[in-house]
């Protein structure tokens, strides 16, 4: 493993980030007009307008890992385990008792109860659009929701239920082995494997319902108010809120420290990362009118808390990232953003859709290159194909911290804090795919292919 510290790609990134807050600014300036004729508005901004909303598109699909497509029969066994109480030790709570519908799939408390009837250290996080996650919990221990899926199963203060006795006990039940048999039909046991598997995928389709904020993206000026077309301009502009809360479901899955005051040592504890203490995972908007309290301790009320901690609570400390800003917020400017959040929230009852369309994955062309850019949160490009033993260099030309790290059976590489300009170095021993990511924003994601 080498970094390699460079002052190059400095002055390039000040340019970048100067050009996109002039691109968010005018986009959003356009928004404010959302009831102004369309031919009164010159094409610029017709196209920054329309640019600033693809950005905030719902997707078609819901992406599935090839290691587990979707079936509907794995759907159907994995929403009963999630609501079945005899997965928990003493048969008092299920999955579903502390991530209910309505309050936003968390429970309304300032952190769970569990068996013990002990309270957790951490508030219970959302599973709304978790399909596009990578790591997940709010510290992001879990690499998968495979692997999520049996961790409050077996947690001694959640669940408290050991694996093997749960395995063998649902294995004795008629209609839970013909359910797992009709759910894996090329492997029709009841086993871990298939209960994570199960739960895993019926948790990729808990995707938030569409709302009247995804109306106005779709064209509708009229189904938001003035405030809450100002919240929007605030959030992609001067509040810059969507530094992290990004793309449709409003959370870039990253890890930050957003200076709550907390012992919690967060993501820090997970990748032994100074950069990464007190950070925890970004959570989606989406539903986030229902989800009260707030933060990974539960320690805000209310939406304007939030917004009050943002605009003037943070505290202070190293470990900050510069996609945080320090920022003065009027009143009325912090009504405006929480009147905009709510349009994240569906009126009625938010179901997820029953019909659920799988995302058909299509590989990209890998190209032959030796050196990767990093920036915006993003390698470039993101599918190589190098020579076994060829080197691969990763420069940071980005204005944050990134953790590149490799696990596999072949190879694992963890390259530690690496800060804007240095230069990580890989050496791949061996012939295969690898998938190289960042521990700290773990979207970013480059796809080695190596070959002889």
């Amino acid at each position: 493993m080498s970094v390699r510290r460079t002052a190059q790609g400095h002055l390039r990134i000040a340019l970048a980030i100067a050009f996109l807050a002039g691109a968010l600014a005018g986009g959003a300036a356009a928004l404010a007009q959302g009831s102004v004729d369309q031919g009164s508005v010159d094409q610029g901004s017709v196209d920054e307008l329309a640019a600033l909303k693809d950005k905030f598109r719902r997707p078609a699909a819901i992406p599935f890992p090839v290691s587990n497509p979707y079936s509907a029969e794995k759907r159907r066994l994995g929403e009963r385990l999630f609501h079945d109480k005899s997965l928990s030790a003493d048969g008092s709570i299920a999955c579903a008792s502390c991530h209910e519908r309505q309050k936003g799939f968390s429970d309304g408390r300032v952190t769970a109860v569990g068996v013990p009837r002990r309270a957790l250290a951490r508030h219970t996080p959302t599973l709304w659009n978790l399909a596009w996650a990578g790591p997940v919990f709010w510290d992001g221990r879990a690499r998968s929701l495979e692997e999520q899926a049996a961790g409050p199963i077996i947690a001694p203060d959640e669940m408290a239920q050991p694996m093997d006795k749960l395995i063998a006990r649902l294995a004795a039940r008629r209609d839970y082995a013909r359910a797992f048999a009709r759910a894996f039909p090329e492997n029709p046991r009841v086993s871990e494997e298939n209960l994570k598997q199960a739960i895993a995928t019926y948790e990729r389709t808990l995707v938030s319902p569409p709302t009247r904020f995804d109306r106005f993206v779709g064209g509708d000026a009229s189904v938001l108010s003035a405030q809450e077309v100002d919240g929007f301009r605030l959030f992609a502009g001067k509040a810059g809120c969507a530094n992290c809360h990004a793309g449709w479901a409003f959370t870039d899955y990253g890890f930050y420290d957003v200076g709550l005051e907390s012992e919690d040592r967060g993501r820090g504890a997970v990748l032994r990362i100074e950069k990464a203490e007190h950070a925890f995972k970004t959570p989606s908007l989406r539903e986030a009118a229902r989800r009260a309290p707030y933060m990974h301790d539960g320690s805000l009320a209310t939406l304007e808390d939030v917004v009050r901690h943002y605009a003037g609570g943070i505290v202070d400390r190293p470990t900050l990232p510069p996609d945080l800003r320090r920022i003065s917020l009027s009143e009325s400017e912090q009504a405006a953003l929480v009147a905009f959040v709510k349009t994240l929230t569906f009126d009625g009852d938010p179901l997820p859709s029953r019909a659920i369309v799988a995302e058909k994955s299509q590989a990209l062309p890998a190209a032959h290159v030796t050196s990767i850019s990093q920036h915006d949160k993003m390698f470039t490009p993101t599918r190589v194909r190098v020579k076994a033993g060829e080197r691969l260099w990763l420069l940071n030309n980005d204005t944050r911290t990134h953790n590149v790290r490799v696990f596999d059976d072949k190879l694992d590489f963890d390259s530690g804090a690496q800060e804007p300009g240095e230069t990580v170095e890989i050496a791949f021993p061996q012939t295969g795919s690898y998938l190289v990511f960042c521990g700290i924003h773990p979207k970013m994601e480059l796809n080695v292919e190596v070959v002889r």
